[in-house]
């Protein structure tokens, strides 16, 4: 893994953001996929990973593992960076994340996907959502499709816990901004072909996160596939599951980012 930096988020709150590039050995220039960490107080970290080695080595995908603006191990300031109304700044990071592929020679920025679990599928769907001409394609694996769905249908236990990170759709001030950066509020704009993962006994992430979602973009005509495990919870642990999850996530690839650039 190469450790990069790129600059994220809109002209007046430029910040610097770090990302792990896994490169194929081959000559590029390569499709890219974007993987977004969940949490999101998580890190995404070095180190091997048998499934990003199969897209890297063996599918001829690049790899960008990027921590954006709530990911911990930079520091308290930088983790509360995404609290609240702020979570937009997350969001455009990704934008400034597709800045810095498209100045990559080794890098083919018109075939850019994305991927995330948990956060990282909130991440993945509103990337698509707020950049609807910036990707070929997105992966959604126990994703949040609209954060005031989630706290109302999320386990009981979890729902204070999470408010203090996403903030309190009780408040009016929240709430706007929790429908400004909506995925299934501008499923309209989702545009690319999408690939949505769910657990049907998920209790952080419920499936009806997923099955608007899926709704919603369907509806408008739109290209989305869907697999939903009846014996799974919060992300496939089950090996069988996990084997099909990862066969279906490869040919969903191999036909919407392997194909020839349009």
């Amino acid at each position: 893994p190469i450790l990069i930096d790129f600059v994220g988020g809109e002209k007046a709150k430029r910040y610097r953001v770090e990302a792990w590039l896994y490169r194929p050995s081959t000559e590029g220039p390569h499709p890219v996929l974007v993987i977004v960490h969940g949490g999101p107080e998580s890190q995404s970290r070095p180190g091997f990973d048998a499934w990003v080695q199969f897209l890297v080595r063996e599918l001829g995908i690049a790899v960008v593992l990027p921590n954006v603006r709530g990911s911990s191990g930079y520091g308290r300031t930088f983790l509360q960076m995404d609290d609240g109304v702020k979570r937009v700044d997350a969001v455009n990071d990704l934008h400034g994340l597709l800045d810095w592929i498209s100045h990559q020679p080794s890098l083919d920025r018109k075939r850019v996907a994305i991927m995330g679990g948990s956060y990282g599928g909130f991440m993945t769907l509103a990337a698509l959502a707020s950049f609807p001409k910036e990707f070929i394609a997105g992966i959604s694996v126990v994703g949040i499709s609209d954060l005031t769905t989630f706290l109302r249908n999320t386990s009981n236990y979890r729902r204070d816990l999470r408010r203090a990170e996403y903030g309190d759709e009780r408040d009016p001030k929240i709430q706007a901004a929790f429908d400004a950066v909506s995925p299934l509020r501008r499923a309209k704009l989702i545009s690319v072909p999408l690939f949505v993962i769910q657990g049907a006994n998920d209790p952080r992430v419920p499936e009806s996160e997923a099955t608007q979602i899926v709704s919603a973009v369907r509806a408008n005509g739109k290209d989305v596939w869907s697999m939903t495990a009846q014996d799974e919870g919060h992300g496939f642990r089950k090996k069988a599951n996990v084997d099909r999850m990862r066969l279906a996530v490869t040919a969903f690839l191999r036909q919407h980012l392997l194909a020839p650039a349009p």
